[in-house]
């Protein structure tokens, strides 16, 4: 799963929407860092209404009674089978920015916290969806969203058994497109990334508390993976 991620630069993502999708509806504005998204949180998402905003960490489904998300993570290999995750997939496509994500590596009865980040660059676009939900007594609207994930490639596998989509700029276009609908056209865009891009350190247990936002939670430890 995906469940922590980080934003706090996005000089770099800026330049490469701005070269790569074009002009968008900005409502985030100045970015706030954060160091440790974590579930029902606000995540950066630029949806594929060209909107860029805020929106809920946890996909809350336009149809669901009460404001509760059924998933922070969607399965790449499943996204056409389930109803929570098919109209979505059809007509709510969106990219999430992050400079980083955190995943858990389990040794004997551990759980050892990892920052895995770009090797060369400043941030994976990762793909996800999203939703509107309603509440039919205030008013209330939610703007949610949920990670794709897929299975791990030669990088990620010692550390876990899935990991996010992440999509290339050059692609960026193709998943956004509101025009675009059949499955056969944007789910192949879910493989695993490039392994030789991508790098990893262990960071200390101070990251699971999703309160602990800061650059410490980023921090590495003494010993690393690799």
């Amino acid at each position: 799963m995906c469940g922590r991620v980080g934003f706090f630069d996005d000089i770099a993502w800026n330049r490469a929407v701005n070269d790569y999708y074009g002009n968008i509806d900005n409502r985030v504005g100045k970015l706030t860092p954060r160091y440790n998204i974590a579930p029902s949180q606000p995540l950066v998402t630029l949806l594929n209404t060209g909107t860029y905003t805020l929106t809920r960490f946890g996909l809350i489904p336009r149809w669901m009674k009460e404001k509760k998300a059924i998933a922070i993570n969607a399965r790449a290999e499943t996204l056409t089978q389930k109803p929570s995750f098919r109209e979505p997939l059809k007509h709510k496509r969106c990219l999430i920015p992050v400079n980083g994500f955190y995943e858990w590596k389990r040794e004997g009865s551990a759980k050892i916290p990892y920052w895995i980040h770009p090797k060369d660059e400043n941030f994976f676009a990762l793909a996800g969806l999203w939703d509107e939900w309603t509440d039919k007594e205030t008013g209330e609207m939610v703007t949610s969203s949920a990670i794709i994930t897929t299975e791990p490639n030669e990088f990620m596998r010692p550390i876990h058994d899935r990991m996010p989509a992440i999509l290339e700029p050059e692609n960026w276009k193709l998943w956004l497109n509101l025009k675009v609908e059949e499955s056969e056209a944007i789910v192949p865009l879910l493989d695993p990334y490039d392994p030789d891009r991508m790098d990893a350190y262990e960071v200390s247990t101070y990251v699971n508390a999703p309160a602990h936002d800061d650059h410490k939670a980023i921090e590495a430890t003494k010993r690393t993976l690799f």
